[in-house]
């Protein structure tokens, strides 16, 4: 009976420390990235009142780009068809928050960051030229595939929020990140002598700045190498989950 009473003072306590934010774990799933078909989840563990540590994942199924215009944008060439372009990624996001207000995972935060990410891509390049034996010449499209990977490091403000008892709300504000590279994309298909110069002539006039950007053309197909520079935005998130 004595451990019974006990444990009926305590509950009130236990109570409310729930709703003062003493959990020390939560894990989150992005609501705002599931509009482009992101799916983005994170797991965050509160190491003292003030920093917690963070691990995040996002998926992305291959499919059609968004943003297409932007893309075209970027890119600059109608030797590319943008329509057919196809893009996936994968990304890793580990994080350190350090909260600036309550603590206790609450209130306003920055956090440094890295991301690993890995983008599946499907580039469809024009060429036209004779397929040989004296037939007219015809357009066709080289499907580079192959995957982009990237490593960067950035920095992002947010705040988060606890609703009810074991909910909580985290809204990443703005962020950004910046790193670096590198790419390899191939063609396999038999091509004639025609066929080779006019797909090179065709990459010849991509402009991948600020990206280096080189290629060989065989009769076997072609292949494309990238590295560079690489950045991006993260913030506008919304992301609920429930912290234990």
């Amino acid at each position: 009976m004595k451990r019974i009473a006990l444990l009926l003072l305590c509950l009130p306590f236990f109570s409310d420390a729930q709703v003062l934010g003493l959990g020390k774990n939560a894990v989150k799933v992005n609501l705002s990235s599931l509009v482009l078909k992101n799916y983005s989840f994170s797991y965050e563990r509160s190491i003292t009142k003030r920093i917690s540590l963070g691990l995040g994942f996002r998926t992305q199924p291959k499919g059609s780009a968004p943003f297409q215009g932007t893309l075209e944008n970027i890119i600059n060439s109608s030797d590319v068809n943008i329509s057919r372009f196809q893009m996936g990624n994968t990304a890793w996001t580990p994080e350190v928050r350090f909260y600036l207000g309550k603590g206790n995972m609450r209130g306003f935060y920055i956090a440094p960051y890295a991301r690993f990410a890995t983008f599946d891509l499907t580039a469809p390049v024009k060429y036209t030229a004779s397929p040989g034996g004296g037939a007219p010449a015809v357009t066709k499209e080289a499907d580079f595939t192959g995957k982009i990977k990237s490593t960067s490091g950035g920095l992002m403000i947010g705040t988060q929020h606890r609703l009810f008892k074991v909910l909580v709300l985290d809204i990443w504000i703005i962020g950004g990140h910046y790193g670096t590279s590198k790419g390899d994309l191939n063609f396999a298909a038999p091509l004639n002598n025609d066929e080779q110069t006019a797909l090179r002539q065709n990459l010849n006039k991509i402009d991948p700045s600020p990206f280096k950007f080189t290629y060989n053309v065989n009769a076997s197909g072609a292949q494309i190498a990238s590295d560079g520079p690489w950045a991006g935005i993260r913030g506008a998130g919304i992301n609920i989950g429930f912290h234990f």
